[in-house]
């Protein structure tokens, strides 16, 4: 075993060609960023192979000493359906001896949790005080973002960032789509960082009516706007009504108004759908049922359930879901941009895809939460600040991000071509983690599976979003008591919307059912949640 002074001048190495990996040109980067990524996760072993009774002891006596900080860390377990706590220890040990080595006074105390239990024991821990960091998201149910800011549980950490490594090390860009009121409750998670739309197109039905993907993308290209691209897509899906092709275009029962409608407005009010938006040109709050967009894709929809592009019946009973793109039973599908659009594949039986854009990439107020941490409100500053050290070694330090998201090289990973290979009998069962869950994409070793130029994938598509006048705006509408307005609209539009956005009535009963629709959301209390979503969009940017 290596001393601890070889330990510690080993993992220093490593750490600062990661550093390095940062200059140069792109493929000097990318070369630097994967030789360091290689090094970080040879000694990632090294650091876990201090003994967990070294740990503990060299913690013991920095404690006594009084400049120690522990912090308890909840995180969902989403590839492993039981975590097993003593391989968690053990990576948690490994962990706490490179913290002290670095010279970090803080130590993890890590609880990994069951996916399917992890809301409800994170939320009674949370509330018990229990817990000073815990990785959230704005996708979560009482545990997520827009729940702890509203307890007022969430640490305000505006004035505890600047100047630290993680405030530098994520971009503002970032920091300005996670807040709340201006002010920093939450630290992202750097993987994709914003959102925008692409048809996909599945290669073996394009050889089957003898069109190319080059051809569609051509086709969608030459159009202006979003509602032209679709329509550019129609002469090919006729070739697939002729071929028997059974969904042309699958929407999987999802009603894609407020997703291929974002060039021309950010819909602000989380799951009121197209209901609510601000106009992206005038800057100001909107409704857009009352639009000739929103008639005019309703009417689009129709037409193409009338031409059989689309099987109404099927989307709008749920018969066909997301599954139906592991089949061969589609032409086109939508699909959310992520920096690797190819990973596409995987998730769809490994079929060849390609894809067109429909929509430019914007980052909102809801793209950089999907992936999190927040600090417990009832922490002491200096907890909160050590959370801060920590998340700071977290997202920047491969070594630390590979133990925390990939555990300890030879029992659950090993190299494979200087990448993280966890396919390999016996690895990844009993600790396995992703990094869209753990720590910045710039942080971890590339897995097997992954591209080498896969950071600057990530930088190139983040850093060419655009964003809206109204990012970082976020309703509130407990705090407009209209909470129970906002769900009655909701049910409305699952009778009207859904309908509308999936092809449910012909063109000519459009334009009158989307009249009847908003005379019933009217009824509902829409318009005191529109002059609410109004009011308080007004005073967010009076003070930005």
């Amino acid at each position: 075993m290596k001393s601890k002074k070889m330990v510690s001048l080993t993992l220093a190495a490593a750490t600062s060609a990661a550093l390095l990996a940062g200059c140069g040109s792109s493929n000097t980067a990318n070369q630097a960023a994967s030789t360091a990524s290689t090094q970080a996760a040879a000694e990632t072993s090294t650091a876990a192979a201090a003994t967990s009774e070294a740990a503990d002891t060299t913690a013991t006596t920095a404690a006594a000493s009084g400049d120690v900080q522990k912090i308890v860390v909840y995180r969902a377990a989403y590839n492993v359906a039981d975590p097993d706590t003593d391989e968690v220890t053990k990576v948690q040990d490994a962990i706490n001896q490179y913290l002290l080595e670095k010279g970090h006074n803080v130590q993890v105390e890590i609880h990994d949790i069951n996916n399917a239990e992890y809301a409800d024991k994170a939320n009674m821990a949370w509330n018990n005080g229990e817990v000073n960091l815990m990785w959230t998201s704005n996708w979560w149910a009482t545990i997520g973002t827009d729940d702890l800011y509203k307890n007022k549980s969430a640490y305000d950490i505006t004035d505890l960032l600047p100047g630290t490594d993680l405030y530098k090390a994520i971009p503002e860009s970032y920091w300005a789509g996670c807040r709340y009121d201006g002010r920093d409750y939450y630290v992202p998670i750097y993987k994709e960082g914003a959102e925008g739309y692409k048809v996909k197109m599945l290669q073996s039905n394009l050889d089957a009516i003898g069109v190319t993907a080059d051809e569609v993308t051509k086709a969608v290209d030459a159009a202006d706007n979003t509602w032209d691209k679709l329509a550019a897509l129609e002469p090919f899906m006729d070739k697939a009504v002729d071929a028997g092709i059974r969904y042309p275009f699958v929407f999987a029962g999802t009603n894609m108004f407020y997703r291929f409608g974002m060039d021309k407005y950010d819909f602000v009010v989380p799951n009121m759908y197209s209901m609510i938006g601000v106009d992206a040109q005038s800057g100001e709050v909107v409704d857009p049922l009352l639009t000739d967009d929103y008639s005019k894709f309703c009417k689009m929809m129709a037409r193409w359930a009338d031409k059989g592009y689309v099987n109404a019946d099927d989307e709008i009973g749920s018969v066909v879901d997301a599954s139906a793109t592991q089949s061969q039973d589609w032409l086109f599908n939508w699909w959310t941009s992520i920096p690797n659009d190819k990973e596409s594949e995987g998730r769809d039986g490994n079929q060849k895809e390609e894809f067109a854009t429909l929509t430019n990439t914007y980052s909102t107020s809801r793209s950089t939460l999907g992936s999190c941490f927040a600090i417990s409100a009832k922490c002491t500053e200096d907890q909160a600040k050590a959370c801060i050290d920590f998340l700071g070694v977290l997202e920047t330090d491969p070594v630390v991000g590979n133990l925390y998201t990939y555990g300890i090289e030879g029992t659950d990973y090993v190299l494979t071509d200087g990448k993280v290979d966890r396919t390999q009998e016996g690895t990844g069962t009993l600790y396995n983690h992703s990094p869209w869950e753990s720590t910045s994409v710039k942080a971890v070793t590339l897995e097997v599976n992954e591209p080498d130029n896969k950071v600057e994938m990530y930088d190139t598509f983040n850093n060419d979003a655009k964003t809206y006048p109204s990012t970082g705006f976020r309703f509130n509408a407990d705090a407009a008591g209209v909470t129970d307005k906002v769900a009655a609209c909701i049910d409305k539009f699952n009778t009207y919307g859904k309908s509308l956005e999936l092809g449910g009535y012909t063109e000519d009963q459009v334009d009158s059912t989307i009249k009847e629709f908003q005379s019933e959301l009217d009824g509902a209390g829409y318009q005191d949640v529109l002059k609410a979503c109004q009011d308080q969009y007004a005073a967010w940017k009076a003070e930005q």
